[in-house]
């Protein structure tokens, strides 16, 4: 990835790198991190804060994480819980959708649990407003092994199919099933010749191998999806299969009928994998050597207008590869045309190499989280990269400098919050995801940003202070309204010479003489500086323009 070097003159910046006795928060900042905010689940709330860590806001649940979180244009936001349900239970699970408003109103409560199905991991808000969710529903033995199950390989005689459902929210806790997918309708065995399914493995690469287990012990829960996230330009689904360390994609413009057999919908296969690529091995095309992925996380296709936009993106865990490390993957899916992916005959699905990679550059064991986890290219090409496992949070430049690093304070468990110094290894947590957030992102507009405190006890913001704005500063200066819709009013004790303003990525974008209000209306929503300069003084303030 090609370096690019953006300078703010009017930051004054003596180290290249800050930091303090900060344990928890923020423990390192950098003029290099991309200026967002950042949403997590924690526990029974959800924060989302500024680089500083001070909260910008929360909302609270009476269920856990089950695991996803999405911030909305309308200033919502969209999560999963974890209900008190005994059945189809491992880690991950779910069990209910619930969308807060930004003032933290509960505007809506889908639950999808009972015996027989429940949501877990994963949820993703559609454009349209409906709701895809991920859910495990339950295959009994003689369905398992009718399918071509080997018995063998059914420990405790039920296994889990896989259930994509695409529901339109309908009330305050209705919703109505208006597509489906399943797994169980897209597999081959080569085992029992007498049973459905049967035919070559190997030359059926768009079905799953009901039978292969990746080296693991035939669990119900075999497959462990883990995420799934929704290709808008496409129109295609990618998934993430943790125990089988796989990505699959497939078609979401077919009907629900469709969606159960192999033709159909844009792309012809009907629910078929349309793509996969991790570990050849699953479908005989490759061996324990051509494997790249080892548990991975949160796969998606890298938005337009972005550095490495159409690529797809992924926190590869490392889980049971030794040495235990993980490492951040980008890579291109080969296409004939737009969707759909090339695959020559007998070979597997390219590339055979990642695009991009990024470990630890001292010791690759540094970096290592063997679950959980994700990792998001940011607009001025940083990565942010989550350690869910240990609760880190970090965000690399281009360069691959760590420019921010933040810790969470808040035990999953208990919901217990850290005190500022304590040492992390008597209190240690972890999340399932962290998304950064442009301040021009829609459901910012309106809303009230003021920061308030960090979520951890006894909080110290030196690090974050000593971002410092030139030495040099103009005495007793402010600005007003902030957020402002239109006209800014500047406050100073001396008349200002001139004001210049900046977008996030540096870029002037205005500029003026000896003024006291600023007309931004035509500007974009957004972060931006204005810099105010009066002899040879200057301050440089930030404002959000709604």
């Amino acid at each position: 990835m090609n370096k690019i070097i953006v300078v703010f003159t009017f930051f004054l910046f003596t180290q290249s790198f800050l930091s303090a006795q900060n344990t928890y928060g923020t423990v390192s900042i950098d003029n290099g991190v991309f200026e967002a905010y950042t949403l997590i689940s924690v526990h029974h709330k959800s924060f989302l804060i500024n680089n500083c860590g001070e909260v910008i806001n929360e909302w609270t649940s009476n269920f856990p994480p089950g695991n996803a979180v999405y911030l909305l244009e309308d200033g919502s936001i969209l999560r999963a819980g974890r209900t008190n349900s005994t059945t189809i239970s491992f880690g991950g699970r779910g069990g209910v959708i619930e969308k807060y408003d930004w003032e933290g109103d509960l505007t809506w409560q889908f639950f999808y649990d009972t015996p027989e199905y429940r949501q877990h991991h994963d949820i993703f808000p559609m454009p349209n407003g409906n709701v895809l969710i991920l859910a495990a529903t339950v295959m009994s033995d003689v369905e398992a092994i009718q399918a071509g199950r080997n018995p063998a390989n059914l420990v405790e005689n039920v296994l889990y199919n896989e259930q994509i459902i695409e529901v339109e929210p309908i009330g305050a806790s209705d919703g109505n099933i208006i597509w489906e997918w399943n797994i169980k309708d897209h597999l081959i065995q080569d085992f029992d010749d007498t049973k459905d399914n049967f035919g070559s493995v190997s030359e059926n690469p768009n079905k799953l191998d009901i039978n292969f287990l990746n080296g693991l012990n035939g669990n119900p829960n075999w497959l462990h999806i883990n995420s799934i996230q929704l290709d808008e330009v496409l129109n295609q689904i990618i998934i993430s299969s943790r125990n089988l360390s796989e990505i699959w994609i497939i078609d979401h413009s077919t009907t629900t009928t469709e969606a159960a057999t192999h033709s159909g919908g844009i792309y012809g296969k009907g629910g078929d994998f349309l793509y996969r690529w991790g570990n050849p091995q699953s479908y005989r095309q490759g061996t324990e050597s051509d494997r790249i992925l080892y548990g991975q996380h949160a796969p998606y296709r890298i938005q337009p207008g972005f550095n490495n936009e159409g690529k797809v993106i992924v926190f590869n865990n490392g889980n049971g590869r030794t040495p235990q490390y993980s490492e951040v993957i980008i890579f291109e899916t080969p296409f004939n045309s737009p969707g759909f992916y090339t695959q020559p005959d007998n070979t597997a699905f390219g590339p055979s190499a990642p695009y991009y990679t990024y470990t630890d550059n001292k010791d690759i064991t540094n970096f290592s989280s063997p679950a959980l986890s994700n990792a998001q290219e940011l607009p001025n090409g940083n990565i942010l990269i989550c350690e869910g496992r240990n609760g880190v949070i970090f965000e690399i430049d281009q360069e691959e400098n760590i420019v921010w690093k933040y810790v969470v304070p808040v035990r999953n468990d208990t919901g217990e919050i850290a005190e500022q110094g304590q040492p992390t290894m008597n209190f240690q947590t972890q999340i399932f995801r962290a998304t950064k957030y442009a301040p021009n992102f829609p459901g910012f507009i309106g809303k009230d940003l003021t920061p308030g405190d960090p979520i951890e006890q006894n909080p110290n913001l030196t690090l974050c202070n000593n971002l410092s704005i030139n030495d040099n500063e103009i005495d007793s200066v402010s600005i007003f309204p902030n957020p402002v819709i239109d006209i800014i009013n500047i406050e100073s004790s001396n008349p200002i010479e001139h004001y210049i303003i900046y977008d996030i990525l540096g870029n002037q974008v205005m500029l003026s003489n000896g003024v006291e209000t600023v007309n931004v209306k035509d500007l974009n929503s957004g972060l931006y500086f204005i810099k105010l300069v009066l002899n040879n003084k200057s301050t440089t303030l930030k404002f959000i323009k709604s």
